[in-house]
């Protein structure tokens, strides 16, 4: 509830509803307009304020300190991302992955991958939706492992919680994941060919077909 508050009310602030150096309504008048308790608000109050968009004076109340989240966590910005900027920064991150663990992936590397590719199978025959989606992230991990890049693979982990919520919303069958199994088996084929043009070129298949 804390977060839905938090996200409610940096939109406001946003879309310059609330302007810089503008007081926000007292405490009670937060928790009757979202319908939640006074731990909530102060939480989501706690939450921007660490962002640098709030600005609490103690006697006086809560102001708005600035538009951006100057010091909000990437993992909290991804959790608030649209569907369009996460489509486009899985397009980047997958892509980039992809070409990167194709130059420098190890057989150790490959034996994971090869490890994911089967849970991919495995879930594809079983036709579950949910597991479809653990494994296809599985795999794409793997992948960002194999790129030897950790800040590629600290951002894919951490856009990877916020691509299995969006998942969730957009498809309602495991079919498009069952579908695409030939495209992962590829990927994998040119990775372990160290073949980095048509392993970003598979992957950004990938990405193509999974669209709505």
């Amino acid at each position: 509830l804390a977060e839905e508050v938090a996200s409610r009310l940096q939109g406001r602030i946003v879309s310059g509803e609330f302007a810089v150096g503008q007081k926000l309504p007292t405490e009670p008048q937060l928790m009757r307009a979202y319908g939640v308790g006074r731990s909530s608000v102060r939480e989501a109050i706690r939450v921007l304020s660490n962002a640098g968009m709030l600005r609490v004076q103690q006697g006086l109340g809560t102001f708005v300190e600035s538009k951006v989240a100057t010091n909000e966590p990437m993992s909290s910005r991804f959790g608030r991302a649209s569907a369009s900027d996460l489509d486009d920064i899985r397009q980047i991150l997958e892509m980039k992955i992809a070409e990167k663990a194709a130059l420098k992936r190890t057989r150790a590397d490959l034996k994971n991958i090869k490890k994911r590719l089967d849970e991919i199978e495995k879930a594809d025959n079983g036709g579950v939706l949910e597991e479809c989606i653990d494994a296809d992230i599985a795999f794409h991990a793997a992948l960002a492992e194999a790129s030897h890049n950790e800040i590629l693979r600290e951002f894919y982990e951490m856009a990877s919680e916020r691509l299995r919520e969006w998942y969730r919303t957009i498809y309602s069958s495991a079919d498009i994941f069952v579908s695409a199994l030939e495209l992962h088996r590829l990927l994998f084929k040119h990775i372990s060919d160290r073949r980095p043009q048509d392993a970003w070129d598979v992957a950004e298949e990938i990405i193509k077909h999974g669209r709505v």
